[in-house]
């Protein structure tokens, strides 16, 4: 036997699972100093004051130690040879890309402690594991399973589009079709209304220029076969800012070239004038606007929306945003949409629009908008296999940094990009942010364009476009450079401001890594107040866990219907 000194609970514990009894093995005595003596056999009783002493088997005793073993040994070593997913500061929170947590396996992150003061100066990395995108990569999957049957790559062609649509891609060194591209096209040909929820950089826009120029040209010849066609509108794509407007009308323009099919851009900003002389030279084939331009447009009744063969609604989580949602809301409204694929045949008069509504996530308003305008049930829903996922192919580094100490990072990260002269977008949160930072580094000597959406439509006028050109190499902005436009120069994205949300950060890091990129992205974020360290702390679980982001939607759902007394207080208001 060994003696311990224990508490008034391991004695209590050893009596009800070994039943001891005062009279047998054990016998357990208060004294008058409220501790407890206990004794083997017929040892008396102290009167005095003597130190606690508990006999226990020695058995007993090993159990305890081992259960302390087990207790230290509890941590899961997740490190295992080749590449690390998630490399930290501190290299027992490393995890490598060969592990994978079990379901109920709860991971060691390395931003636990960041809301603390004293984890200033600490960082991890989420690694590439790739080198191209998702999209590039299950294409060459499904060539090399169908190479053994056919020996035929997929291209443009196996889509049945236009010999010379496919010709003018051609000329861009586009020959293949992404995963998007490959589900997309085909829906729209036969005539569906699509709603197409796929990464950013997965190639959304060719997705449905390309089946568009396809029939409105078949539509063209057959249109002109008619005597009595008049001109008109026949497809319209709304985009939330004038820089993408113009990207997407550059792109259309150059598909439209061999069929003589006219591309009109109108945007926010530049005065009805600017409107108007859109619509001089007769009505455009394909118009590209911002919905505020289209509704004065159809105020002043330059285009008829029932006339339409295609509707097109580009990044919808913003456009479906409170901010943008009522105009939208009245622009479908006079829309006349088809409910089925049979309802876009036949001749201009009685032909229906198709709707092709594209995103990356839907808020939850979508259901309720489209349900007014067309069928749910009839709209094809096409979504990517790693939609909502940290992008495997680009390297994501997390630091937390105190707000005065930002500005010195941002210059060594600027510096060290300075040397390979490709394009660096720096993110804030605010359009003061942006100009208080271009201040800033003016007075260090970085040369740069700034873009923020407080700046008039004359200042912002070929910012993106001097900056894509290759111009200048360093452009600070806000979200507004985060929807939707083609940056295939930037090899780094900095995180100035930490996004507010999961989707703001996946768009910002959907700015590199994209599709015909000759470089590989990187994204550096800076950490700095409490609630940005909740956000990253959800990042690096799905990082870990290799699972999407949580939180957000990818789909649309039936709107609820109103309850009576809702009704009745419309009803009500009505009357009044």
């Amino acid at each position: 036997m060994q003696s311990v000194k224990v508490g008034y609970s391991v004695l209590f514990t050893l009596i009800s699972k070994h039943n001891y009894s005062s009279s047998g093995h054990f016998r357990a005595l208060a004294c008058s100093h409220g501790t407890i003596s206990s004794a083997c056999g017929a040892h008396p009783m102290s009167t005095t004051a003597q130190p606690v002493v508990i006999r226990i088997p020695r058995h007993m005793q090993e159990q305890v130690e081992n259960v302390k073993q087990v207790r230290g040994k509890n941590k899961v070593n997740t490190i295992k040879a080749g590449k690390l997913l998630i490399k930290s500061k501190n290299p027992e929170l490393n995890q490598s890309a060969g592990y994978t947590l079990g379901k109920f396996e709860q991971p060691h992150l390395c931003s636990k402690g960041w809301k603390h003061n004293k984890s200033f100066g600490d960082y991890f990395t989420v690694n590439n594991t790739q080198l191209t995108p998702p999209v590039v990569t299950e294409i060459q999957e499904e060539e090399g399973d169908k190479l053994k049957e056919k020996s035929k790559p997929i291209t443009f062609h196996n889509l049945h589009l236009c010999p010379d649509l496919v010709e003018a891609l051609g000329k861009d060194n586009i020959t293949r079709p992404t995963t998007v591209q490959l589900q997309t096209i085909p829906k729209l040909l036969k005539g569906y209304n699509i709603l197409c929820a796929a990464e950013t950089g997965s190639g959304k826009t060719l997705s449905y220029l390309l089946p568009v120029i396809h029939k409105l040209q078949a539509e063209k010849a057959a249109d002109s076969e008619s005597i009595e066609t008049t001109p008109r509108t026949r497809s319209v794509i709304i985009v939330p800012s004038r820089e993408l407007a113009d990207q997407v009308s550059a792109v259309a323009r150059s598909l439209c070239g061999p069929f003589r099919l006219m591309v009109k851009t109108v945007g926010g900003g530049r005065g009805v004038g600017n409107i108007k002389l859109a619509f001089t030279k007769g009505p455009p084939d394909v118009l590209v606007a911002t919905p505020g331009a289209l509704v004065k447009a159809l105020r002043r009744r330059y285009l008829d929306l029932r006339e339409l063969s295609f509707m097109v609604v580009d990044e919808a989580d913003t456009m479906f945003d409170p901010s943008f949602s009522g105009m939208l809301e009245s622009i479908l409204a006079q829309t006349r949409v088809a409910c089925d694929p049979s309802e876009t045949q036949g001749p201009g008069s009685t032909r229906k629009a198709q709707l092709v509504v594209v995103g990356a996530t839907f808020p939850g308003g979508v259901g309720e908008v489209l349900s007014q305008v067309t069928d749910l049930g009839s709209m094809v829903t096409i979504k990517s296999k790693n939609l909502h996922f940290l992008m495997p192919h680009v390297k994501q580094t997390f630091l937390k940094v105190r707000g005065a100490d930002k500005l010195l990072e941002l210059h060594q990260a600027l510096k060290a990009a300075e040397q390979d002269k490709a394009g660096v977008l720096v993110f804030c949160n605010r359009a003061s942010t942006v100009n208080w930072l271009g201040y800033s580094l003016e007075d260090m000597g970085l040369r740069h364009v700034r873009l923020q959406g407080e700046m008039p439509a004359s200042l912002r006028a070929g910012i993106f476009h001097s900056f894509q050109k290759g111009q200048v190499d360093v452009m600070i902005c806000t979200d507004i450079a985060s929807r939707g436009l083609d940056t295939q120069r930037v090899c780094l994205v900095v995180n100035y401001d930490f996004p507010e949300s999961h989707t703001d950060y996946i768009h910002r890091a959907g700015r590199v890594g994209r599709v015909g990129s000759m470089e590989d992205g990187e994204v550096l974020s800076f950490v700095t107040h409490p609630w940005d360290v909740e956000l990253v702390q959800k990042i690096e679980t799905a990082a870990r866990r290799r699972t999407s982001l949580p939180g957000m939607e990818s789909s649309i759902g039936k709107p609820e219907p109103k309850a009576a007394e809702e009704e009745e207080e419309e009803e009500e208001g009505l009357l009044y």
